[in-house]
């Protein structure tokens, strides 16, 4: 029968500090669970910095593309500004055929003309074909249709002689139809 020696004094207060096997097995389920939270916290703090990471890189790439657009557009509105100079409208007026139109002539609300009106000096090439009435187009017939089929309708649909412009019927023919109200009343 052996049987453990009883500790008295100092030794029995420090043999009750040291754990036992029931206690040893009591620890692990806590010691699981701290080394899986720390291993979450990981692998959630991974997640975040590569997710930063892809962040920064998408701020850098749209930074880069908002330089390259303002460098266009600071040449687009250098180009417009050339073209806009008094030199270059005049040089591009005359290349047109376009001469200068001297003193205008204003036309008052009663009728009465204040200024002299007369044509723009000009190459005499230009006044000879500015003279010439312009040469009356023929119309075109409309494609005949089959017998029975509904007459084509839309914006470019011939009219029938007497039909008002822009294909709608006058203001003053009355709806077959009530216009519908909002109210649902």
């Amino acid at each position: 029968m052996s049987r453990k020696p009883q500790l008295r004094g100092r030794a029995a207060r420090l043999a009750r500090l040291l754990p036992t096997g029931h206690d040893r097995a009591a620890r692990t389920p806590f010691m699981l669970l701290v080394v899986l939270l720390l291993g979450g916290g990981l692998i959630t703090l991974l997640m975040l910095n590569s997710s930063l990471n892809e962040g920064s890189f998408q701020l850098t790439k749209v930074k880069r593309q908002t330089q390259d657009l303002t460098d266009e557009e600071q040449q687009l509105q250098r180009e417009v500004d050339e073209y806009a100079a008094p030199d270059a409208l005049q040089r591009r007026a005359r290349e047109l055929g376009m001469v200068p139109g001297g003193d205008p002539a204003f036309l008052s609300p009663d009728g009465t003309v204040r200024g002299v009106p007369r044509a723009a000096p000009g190459p005499p090439a230009l006044r000879q074909s500015a003279a010439r009435p312009p040469v009356p187009l023929t119309p075109v017939p409309p494609a005949p249709r089959a017998p029975g089929a509904a007459p084509p309708s839309g914006p470019m649909a011939p009219r029938p002689p007497g039909a008002p412009a822009g294909g709608s019927r006058p203001a003053s023919a009355p709806s077959a139809h009530p216009a519908p109200t909002t109210s649902g009343r």
